[in-house]
């Protein structure tokens, strides 16, 4: 049985309209194809469509019932259509999403929230773990995109894997310490003011970031004595507000109010703490590259 989509579309035509003459009218055709077309619908079938008289001008049972069914074989097949389209420009579909926790403090947060916006048919999922889980997860498919902060990876490792990874928001790295110190009490300090201070940092075997920042204190002179190592910021931050020590943190952090500390700037040659996206190279991803331009400058 050969029975096609424009078949069943000309049938519908005719059957709606009662009258072959305005069913081609409909449809832009002459009316010698459309009934060539619905004879060879009813030889395909083997039943007889329309009770055709010289007064009347009517569906058979088989007739009204295949109407019925053509109607919503149709409707299917648009919604299908819609439905791919839409799946294509990104605009239905899942996203999960991995992320350092000290990401949520920036801009992120207000990226997600036009994402939801512009694809409110794309559910999307945040996966809170460092970047040595991240990268895992992206390399299993178990996460589409990932946030993590410098250092960047290197490109050759990136390509083995199958990876890229862009530069999403650029930021510096601030010294948070209590509000009872005496650095507080400066607009900004220079790092090698922290060098006798204790040094709260986050777990050096978690992330390459923690170990980036003891590299910048050794790079400006001296070797941070590392007094507690934490694998949550907050606790970090707690422990500053208790005057333990002190910590480095993008400074996007003091958007935060945290009791006890003060958030100082970097005066020469801040530690960086830029934050990248990093995303699967060989999967065709509509909803990342959607992603992807909610994030990236209108000029990029």
């Amino acid at each position: 049985m050969s029975i096609d989509l424009k078949q069943l579309k000309y049938f519908l035509a005719v059957a709606e309209e009662k009258s072959f003459s305005r069913a081609a009218e409909r449809l832009h055709i002459s009316q010698p194809p459309l009934s060539q077309q619905i004879m060879k619908l009813e030889a395909e079938l083997g039943v007889k469509l329309f009770a055709r008289t010289t007064r009347t001008f009517e569906l058979t049972v088989a007739g009204k019932a295949l109407m019925q069914e053509a109607s919503d074989l149709l409707a299917k097949m648009r919604m299908t259509i819609d439905t791919v389209r839409q799946i294509d420009r990104g605009e239905v579909g899942r996203l999960r999403v991995g992320i350092v926790g000290s990401a949520m403090w920036g801009p992120i947060p207000s990226m997600l929230e036009e994402f939801q916006s512009k694809y409110p048919r794309v559910t999307w999922t945040i996966h809170e773990s460092g970047p040595t889980v991240q990268y895992d997860a992206l390399r299993a498919k178990q996460i589409d995109v990932g946030f993590w902060r410098e250092p960047k990876l290197d490109d050759d490792e990136l390509r083995r894997d199958n990876l890229k990874q862009e530069l999403c928001f650029k930021e510096n790295v601030c010294v948070a310490v209590n509000e009872h110190h005496p650095l507080a009490k400066m607009d900004a300090i220079e790092l090698m003011d922290i060098a006798d201070e204790p040094m709260l940092t986050l777990a050096l075997d978690k992330s390459a970031f923690p170990r980036y920042l003891i590299q910048c204190c050794i790079n400006a002179g001296f070797h941070p004595e590392i007094f507690q190592e934490a694998h949550e910021p907050q606790t970090l931050l707690a422990m500053v507000g208790a005057g333990l020590g002190v910590t480095l943190m993008p400074e996007t952090t003091a958007r935060i109010g945290w009791p006890g500390v003060v958030f100082l700037p970097i005066r020469t040659n801040a530690p960086s703490a830029n934050l990248y996206i990093t995303y699967t190279t060989l999967d065709d991803a509509p909803v990342v590259r959607a992603f992807l331009n909610i994030l990236r400058p209108p000029s990029a």
